[in-house]
Formats: C-alpha cells, sequence, structure tokens
C-alpha cells in the first residue's frame, strides 16, 4: 500500500484552516499538517474581496506546507454562505429488459433524472446525495447494485448555491495555486467529522456555528433530509457585546473567548473582569454575569432560529437523537444547556474523534468542517492503491469527475 495525501481547506469568515491528512499502510488517517490564519475578504461565508481572501488562503496554505513538509497542490474546499438552498427530488427509470438486473448506469441515469429540476440561470448544483433507493415498489433501499427488477427510482437531496459565489471561491483557490478536488457544503464536511451513524439513523440535527454563519443539516434514516444556512454566527455574539459594554470589535472578541459563557445562572455576583488586561488605560471592571447574560440572550435567539428551521424540515419533534453543536462557537461554555432548553431536545457538543498525528491540536469544534474535508475525501475517493495492481479508473468515474470539472469551469 502507498502513502497518500489528501488535504481540506476549510475557507471560514472568521479563519481559514487548511489540514493535510497522510493515509499511511494501515489505513489511519495521520494529520501532518496544519496552518491557520484569520480570514479577511469574506462576509458571512461568501467571498467580498478575491484578493485579500487569496492572501488570506496562501498564508494558511504556507504555514501547513512549512509543518508537514509537502507540497499542496490539490484539495477539498468547504463551501458555506446564505445563497446555499436545499431541495429533495425522485428520479424514476426503466431497467433494461437485456439482463433486469441492476448496473451502475441504471443508477446513475435514475441520479441524473432527479438531478433535473427547474433552477434559474444563476444558480448551479452543488451535491445531487442519493437518499435511498426503491426497486419495483421495494422501499428502504440502501444500493440497489445486482438486484433484480424492472423501475428503479432514486429519491435524492439536490444541494444549490448562487453561481456567482461558488465561482468565486473557485477562483480564489485557484489563484493561490491549488486544484480543487471538490467543493463540499460544510454542514455535509461537519457531520462526517461529528456524527455517529446511530444518531443519523435515529434522526439528529448538526448545528455548526461559525464566525459569519450557522450551517444546518437534518438527518433522519441515515441520510441527509434538510440543509440550509443562516447568515448570522459568532461574529454576533460579539457585536452585541462590544455595542452592550462598549468596547472596540476586537476586546470584545478577546472576553467573549476567555470569559464568556451562555448560562448566567453558572456564574456568581461577585465574579469580575478586569478590563486593564485588554485596554492598559482603562481601570473598569465588567461583572462576568452580564457578559453571560448578553451572550445569553443571543444563543437563545440564535437557536430559535435553529428551531423554525427544524420545524420546515418537517422534523420537529421526531429527532430522538437530538441536537448537536460544533464550530468555533460551540466552545462558549453552557452553549449545550442553553440549546437543550431552548429547542427542547437533548443536545450535546461535537468535536473531531478518532485522529492521529498531530490530532491534540485540533480535536475541538472549531476544527470540525476541516477535518471533515478530509474524512469526506477518504470516503468519496479510492485512496489506497494496491501496489501489485495497476492503477485503474472506472469510466463512470472518469465521467463523475470530468463532469465536476466542466461544471466548476463552464458558466
Amino acid at each position: 500500500m502507498q502513502e497518500r495525501v489528501i488535504v481540506g481547506i476549510d475557507v471560514g469568515t472568521t479563519k481559514i484552516c487548511v489540514l493535510v491528512g497522510e493515509l499511511d499502510r494501515d489505513g489511519k488517517l495521520n494529520i501532518v499538517g496544519v496552518g491557520t490564519c484569520p480570514s479577511q475578504g469574506l462576509r458571512r461565508g461568501v467571498v467580498v474581496n478575491i484578493e485579500e481572501t487569496v492572501t488570506s488562503i496562501a498564508a494558511a496554505l504556507d504555514r501547513a506546507e512549512r509543518l508537514s513538509g509537502k507540497k499542496i497542490t490539490s484539495a477539498y474546499v468547504g463551501i458555506a454562505g446564505s445563497h446555499i438552498d436545499s431541495e429533495n427530488s425522485k428520479g424514476f427509470v426503466a431497467i433494461s429488459p437485456s439482463h433486469r438486473d441492476i448496473v451502475q448506469n441504471d443508477i446513475s441515469r435514475a441520479i441524473e433524472v432527479a438531478r433535473a429540476i427547474a433552477m434559474p440561470a444563476n444558480r448551479e448544483v452543488i451535491h445531487v446525495i442519493p437518499r435511498g433507493y426503491v426497486v419495483d415498489g421495494q422501499e428502504g433501499i440502501k444500493n440497489p447494485l445486482g438486484m433484480s427488477g424492472f423501475r428503479l427510482e432514486v429519491e435524492a437531496h439536490i444541494i444549490t448555491g448562487a453561481k456567482s459565489s461558488i465561482h468565486n471561491l473557485i477562483k480564489c483557490v485557484h489563484s493561490a495555486q491549488v486544484e480543487i478536488e471538490d467543493l463540499v457544503l460544510e454542514p455535509l464536511a461537519s457531520s462526517e467529522a461529528v456524527l455517529a451513524d446511530g444518531e443519523t439513523d435515529l434522526g439528529v440535527a448538526l448545528v455548526d456555528i461559525g464566525g459569519g454563519t450557522t450551517d444546518i443539516a437534518v438527518f433522519t434514516d441515515g441520510a441527509i433530509w434538510h440543509t440550509v444556512v443562516l447568515p448570522v454566527g459568532g461574529n454576533l455574539i460579539t457585536n452585541d457585546i462590544a455595542i452592550g459594554l462598549r468596547l472596540p470589535f476586537g476586546v470584545a472578541e478577546e472576553l467573549k473567548i476567555m470569559y464568556g459563557h451562555s448560562d448566567p445562572s453558572a456564574i456568581t455576583d461577585d465574579d469580575m473582569i478586569d478590563l486593564a488586561q485588554f485596554m492598559p488605560d482603562c481601570n473598569d471592571l465588567v461583572p462576568r454575569k452580564l457578559l453571560a447574560e448578553i451572550i445569553q440572550a443571543r444563543v437563545e435567539e440564535l437557536f430559535g432560529m435553529v428551531h423554525e428551521e427544524i420545524k420546515k424540515s418537517g422534523y420537529d419533534g421526531l429527532l430522538p437523537a437530538g441536537i448537536v453543536i460544533t464550530g468555533g462557537t460551540a466552545e462558549l461554555p453552557g452553549i449545550a444547556d442553553i440549546a437543550g432548553q431552548t429547542l427542547d431536545l437533548p443536545t450535546r457538543v461535537g468535536s473531531p474523534l478518532g485522529l492521529h498525528g498531530l490530532a491534540d491540536s485540533i480535536s475541538r469544534p472549531a476544527y470540525a468542517t476541516a477535518v471533515g474535508l478530509l474524512l469526506w475525501g477518504l470516503r468519496h475517493t479510492s485512496l489506497l492503491i494496491d501496489e501489485e495492481e495497476p492503477e485503474y479508473e472506472e469510466p463512470t468515474n472518469i465521467l463523475a469527475r470530468l463532469a465536476r470539472w466542466l461544471r466548476a469551469f463552464i458558466p
């Protein structure tokens, strides 16, 4: 077995994170490089300044290359933003009468039929994810390959985005001298890192709270059902702190990270914060409970919006596995308790697990998307190559990769 390298780039509103993973001969994913850089040129997950975004991506890439000793030429790239939309669609095809056994071509034809949805010219398909199959009326089939039948039906989850936002992100990554293996919706990537199979089977909502956006993905019966990206995130909490305490935004962010708490009842009345540690000329003291009250109000509002999206999905009250919170804002103490009270659902904070190498430095919710991009790449491409067998790619895989390439470059 040859060792292979896979790279994930999380292009976030507040930070760019590049992870370099190496799959060793035992099949373990070792993190060999990490590069982070404050993000410039993005607003709420969308590129608003190409030059600044390219500079930020290049800086994060340089740090990851220096640490890993690897030259990064291609990567899986996360995409988010409020322009993201999704819907479920069905596709039906007849099985060829010459064999009656379902082959890969039949599955691909059914998916293409499901993909053919009415869509404005300014939007583009990012993912077509099969949720399940029906063969001659028999439901609940996860993989129909090799089964006998006359009629194949697929139910697919289709995720689309604004064409301009997609192509601006692609342009930024290419300008940083990196080819894109695949664009991956960030909540799907995060789900790879923090959700268990049992949770997706029961029914679970992933809530990834970043700096500029909150990504929501609802899973049931082991498959994705609903995805949406809200244009609010941790920066909104920081902004409230800045306004409420009359502080610069940067100081408010440091205050939130060092002393923030989502539950005021966990803070004593006499717990005070000396602002001199952030601003040497300021001698003011701020009650930590007041800081927690500001955070709690915004967190409750945020999860109220999450609740509305769960209602839209049709699965309100039908998620036995509850809510899994991840992303940088999930590191706020007490946030799971407030979310559980607001949504009346079991809630936990999700961190990436099962990693090796530099895993200790990234086993935090803030790195869920970046880790998930590596795991997405492992699951959706064949990275293990048998040295005794020649490299060979199925024609259908070649066509799929060519189709992705054309969709990325042809408007």
